[in-house]
């Protein structure tokens, strides 16, 4: 078993317990089963960004304590170093690289995502949904993008802004792959 899932699901479970969620709440807040979630949860699957995502805001922390177990601490700026973004991988092929993890209260989660051509999932592509908005810029190659029942394929230097809490996905078009900015802004809290 992985050690860094195992890490992140003890995360999970203890953030949980000290919430006092019960996993039937948290499998509704994350959009899955409760056996899906108990599995999530002893660290025998891997986590989607959505699922973390979801848990870090029902736990109202950073989704990077999650991730790393620290609390981010830079308030006035944070510099990234070209490759140097905490990396993240979330699904299959799909390399994300955070590009602010050490910023605390974070108003938005910027990422590099590296876009695998996974030629099956053009016409099926696996889709999510969390609150908030997101924003996707193409930096390199070509990318479907699913919004609904909406079909948008973005090719190097266009961009896509749009509500998240409806299903989407991503997937490369070119076979070398995509790379895009990706920028997810948080749903305000009340």
């Amino acid at each position: 078993m992985d050690s860094r899932i195992d890490e992140i699901a003890e995360r999970i479970r203890a953030l949980r317990d000290e919430t006092g969620y019960t996993i039937e709440e948290m499998a509704d807040v994350t959009g899955i089963s409760k056996e899906e979630y108990e599995a999530s949860e002893k660290g025998e699957k891997d986590f989607s960004f959505t699922f973390l995502y979801k848990c870090a805001e029902k736990f109202n922390v950073d989704m990077i304590e999650l991730l790393t177990g620290e609390n981010p601490h830079l308030s006035g700026y944070t510099v990234v170093r070209s490759g140097k973004g905490l990396p993240i991988k979330r699904r299959k092929g799909f390399e994300y690289g955070h590009l602010a993890s050490n910023f605390k209260n974070k108003r938005a989660e910027p990422f590099l995502v590296s876009a695998p051509f996974i030629a099956g999932e053009l016409s099926a592509i696996p889709l999510s949904s969390h609150d908030g908005q997101e924003f996707n810029y193409v930096l390199k190659g070509s990318l479907r993008f699913v919004h609904g029942d909406n079909t948008e394929d973005l090719r190097e230097g266009d961009s896509v802004f749009y509500d998240s809490s409806e299903r989407h996905g991503m997937t490369a078009l070119t076979e070398e792959g995509c790379l895009f900015l990706a920028v997810v802004l948080r749903e305000e809290r009340k």
